[in-house]
């Protein structure tokens, strides 16, 4: 066999793979797949075949296994079943006529009830709402529920994992949950752990990426949700994590950069609702459900949803380990039934083709729309991806605001006309749609929107206004770049 003959051979053998490649990427990509992502995904598989198919078979699936998935439905059942008949709500104040049927939705989709009798508090201070949280620790009398992305000891946070460790030497249980990938990432992962484990804590790993112990997933599948719940009183929930704002990186250091965040406290029986999803959490990395600790809705809880003060509040679990897409079907759902304001805050910014219709529709249906973003981005190609949709944001008659550096605004909610409002760890973009698990809570009630609309004009005198005419003399590089960011966005 003479060497010519052996390289066409070759040539003809690489041709053939690259079009069988091809072809199976046609019938196999785009198969229960948004057309955004699945056109992303053929589009890199197509250019660079051989790569792009290794990326495919490592971060294609954004479903979690197959038992998580069953966990999950296992949980909903016993949700449903233990929170039938509750939803205990004032209706004497007019609802919006549209009201009903997003609890519905919201019901049908994560589980959980509409339930009154609830107080809640904003707290948009970084350290303040650690001290919060560090004393409702303190005050603990039977168990303290830990669930954050990223968990981490560190000089801020340290009277936090003092007050956990007190916790455990009064004899109070302190469960804690961590994400593997997030946490793993940070400087001090290591002497977190062994703080954890000296304390006397029981503290488990969420979406851990430990093969050899025959634990894997697709390793950017994360659970992002941010909890704090004691004694089934008080519950914190929003965006914020236990570590230092400047998430003790150099890069941020050097550059200056503080996270703002925004926290809620929580009392009432919407605390139960979130014990319910550090349950789901909990069960899911160790098998264990906590039925001595889910909280049952008690006449005193009942008698307080009728008070006309107190506020009514959904939560809404999402992630890949629904059917459906949660958060954004909420979202949607609330983007389309406004009638006269919507204010959205979101750090990361990235919408689906669905959402930036919503959007866009309600400005053409006479509704104000403003969007609170950062003006500078801690991720590069989120960043990009974020500023490429910006003029037609702007085009539409969005009001963008930009808050000033060095401040990375982080925190996650938005507000619906005078009436409802949501908050929690879930961004609007992609990522937080299909592959984090978040957690949202809806919260009907004036007063709440009233403290919300409080932090809205606080950001909004921090920010600078972005118009269109400065859009547009952005240089031809940073289109380039805000274009592709894009493009790679849409890979889920």
């Amino acid at each position: 066999m003479d060497a010519g003959f052996l390289t066409t051979a070759i040539v003809v053998l690489l041709l053939l793979v690259d079009f069988v490649i091809r072809v199976i990427a046609i019938i196999v990509v785009p198969r229960n797949r948004k057309p955004t992502s699945a056109t992303a995904w053929l589009l890199a598989i197509f250019l660079i075949p051989y790569i792009g198919v290794l990326f495919f078979l490592l971060i294609g699936s954004y479903k979690l296994p197959k038992a998580r998935r069953e966990k999950q439905d296992e949980i909903n059942r016993f949700i449903i079943d233990s929170t039938e008949g509750i939803e205990r709500v004032r209706r004497d104040h007019p609802w919006p006529p549209w009201l009903e049927s997003v609890v519905e939705l919201n019901r049908n989709l994560g589980a959980m009830p509409l339930v009154g009798g609830n107080r809640a508090r904003l707290n948009g201070h970084y350290e303040e709402s650690l001290a919060a949280m560090t004393a409702a620790i303190d005050e603990a009398k039977r168990y303290v529920h830990v669930e954050f992305y990223i968990l981490t000891l560190d000089t801020t946070t340290r009277p936090f994992f003092e007050a956990m460790e007190a916790a455990v030497k009064r004899g109070v249980v302190v469960r804690v949950l961590l994400d593997h990938i997030a946490s793993r990432r940070t400087p001090d992962y290591k002497a977190t752990i062994e703080r954890l484990t000296a304390m006397g804590a029981t503290w488990h790993l969420m979406l851990p990426v430990q093969p050899f112990k025959g634990k894997y997933q697709r390793p950017d599948l994360r659970n992002h949700r941010k909890l704090l719940i004691v004694d089934g009183r008080v519950a914190f929930m929003g965006s914020q994590n236990v570590i230092d704002r400047s998430y003790n990186k150099k890069s941020n250091i050097k550059r200056g950069l503080k996270w703002k965040e925004l926290i809620v406290r929580l009392e009432g029986p919407i605390v139960a609702g979130l014990n319910a999803i550090f349950i789901t959490d909990w069960y899911s990395e160790t098998d264990e459900l906590l039925r001595r600790e889910t909280e049952p809705i008690t006449e005193e809880d009942l008698r307080n949803a009728e008070n006309p003060d107190e506020l009514d509040a959904q939560v809404v679990p999402s992630g890949p380990g629904f059917a459906g897409e949660n958060n954004l079907r909420l979202f949607l759902a609330l983007l389309y039934y406004a009638q006269e304001r919507i204010v959205i805050t979101s750090p990361y910014f990235v919408p689906d083709e669905a959402m930036l219709t919503a959007i866009t529709t309600a400005t053409q249906r006479g509704i104000a729309v403003e969007l609170f973003v950062s003006e500078i981005g801690d991720q590069a190609l989120v960043y990009h991806a974020q500023r490429s949709y910006y003029e037609a944001l702007l085009r539409a008659g969005v009001r963008i605001w930009m808050y000033k550096a060095p401040y990375i605004l982080h925190a996650k909610h938005f507000t619906i006309d005078d009436d409802v409002a949501v908050i929690g760890s879930s961004n609007m973009d992609m990522r937080s749609f299909l592959l984090n698990m978040e957690v949202s809570l809806m919260v009907r009630g004036r007063s709440f929107v009233e403290e919300m609309r409080e932090v809205e004009d606080g950001y909004r005198r921090d920010s600078r206004e972005l118009t269109l005419e400065e859009w547009m003399k952005q240089p031809l590089r940073s289109t380039v770049l805000d274009n592709l960011a894009r493009l790679t966005s849409a890979l889920q």
